[in-house]
């Protein structure tokens, strides 16, 4: 990742803040909202707590996480959507308008593996093909219930042209690390995005679009 800096920091004061809109994929109970609460709320839960305790999201949620990219602000809209197929319509339209995608299965479950090539398909049918994806193979921590080996994530990974990591949301493995090459690849595709000048309301009357860099 030369040339990049991500960090917490108020680079860029006195611009308002790039908004980045990035949707996490994939099926029920792989970790999308552990992955989401581990990055967005670094300090949850302590590193080695239990995660499992969560019920499956339920429509769609969303959380904010503010960076800073090579002395720019950026905040990043996260979408955390349902996988369970009786509310497939509603999470895919949330797709559109999407810059990036993080797309999760469970090395523990091979057929949320199996499902990855529908998940990218409804991606690029409803965002474009010219969205950024990542490949995260979460619940790394629990190698003795693994049954997709590391290679076929891999191989899947580099079958689609995209980034590939083993996560644990648990341990608080690769998260961030995940996090940053997407957003680096989205930053330096120089697509349009948009100038969040409302950060309380997201108000979308107060927003334009511009292309920044």
């Amino acid at each position: 990742m030369a040339g990049m800096r991500l960090g917490h920091g108020d680079g860029g004061v006195g611009k308002p803040p790039l908004l980045v809109k990035i949707v996490m994929a994939g099926e029920s109970c792989v970790g999308k909202t552990s992955i989401v609460r581990r990055y967005t709320e670094p300090n949850w839960p302590p590193a080695g707590a239990p995660t499992s305790s969560y019920l499956a999201t339920i429509g769609i949620d969303f959380k904010v996480k503010a960076i800073t990219f090579n002395d720019t602000r950026v905040k990043l809209q996260i979408w955390d959507t349902a996988g369970q197929e009786r509310f497939h319509t509603l999470s895919t339209s949330y797709f559109r308008g999407a810059q990036g995608f993080v797309l999760v299965y469970d090395i523990t479950n091979l057929d949320s593996f199996r499902s990855i090539t529908t998940w990218m398909k409804d991606i690029y049918e409803k965002a474009g093909d010219e969205v950024d994806v990542i490949l995260l193979g979460n619940k790394c921590d629990k190698e003795s219930e693994r049954v997709v080996p590391k290679q076929k994530g891999e191989k899947l990974a580099w079958e689609h042209g995209i980034p590939f990591f083993e996560t644990s949301a648990k341990d608080n493995v690769n998260i961030e690390d995940a996090f940053s090459v997407l957003t680096e690849e989205i930053l330096e595709k120089k697509s349009c995005v948009i100038y969040d000048l409302d950060v309380v309301a997201l108000n979308e009357s107060k927003k334009r679009s511009c292309c920044a860099f």
